[in-house]
């Protein structure tokens, strides 16, 4: 049960906390340059398998651990933070190095924002699924 809490609470949590930050972080940056690439609506089906995905490997590596081996909340911190790196710099270096219009300023934002996100929503399902348990 508490894998179930686990997963939940940083499921919505990740997703709460993205729409906020694409929407107000991400989106503005992105549009200066590839604007007229971006969709009006975002298709739902990848998103939510990246979600899911993304999420899970977050629990293998970091949230399980730290429930089973009774880590701290910043020790889930850091390295959550170091998924979210992975995860985000491998999407935005690759996209720097391959698109004539990606920018330093894509790069840096969505970055940040991935560390941050990835971070914030592990440390916040563990805390929730330790509360809950």
């Amino acid at each position: 049960m508490t894998l179930i809490v686990l997963y939940l609470a940083t499921f919505v949590l990740f997703l709460g906390l993205d729409f906020i930050g694409l929407s107000t972080l991400i989106k503005p940056v992105f549009e200066k340059s590839i604007g007229s690439l971006l969709l009006d609506q975002f298709r739902l089906l990848p998103a939510f398998l990246f979600y899911a995905f993304y999420v899970a490997v977050l629990l293998w590596f970091v949230s399980w651990p730290a429930i089973t081996q009774d880590k701290s909340l910043i020790w889930v911190l850091g390295n959550a933070a170091l998924i979210g790196a992975l995860g985000y710099g491998t999407y935005e270096f690759t996209s720097l190095a391959v698109m004539k219009d990606w920018t330093a300023q894509m790069v840096a934002t969505d970055l940040t924002w991935g560390i941050c996100l990835t971070a914030v929503s592990a440390t916040g399902g563990v805390w929730i699924a330790r509360l809950l348990a």
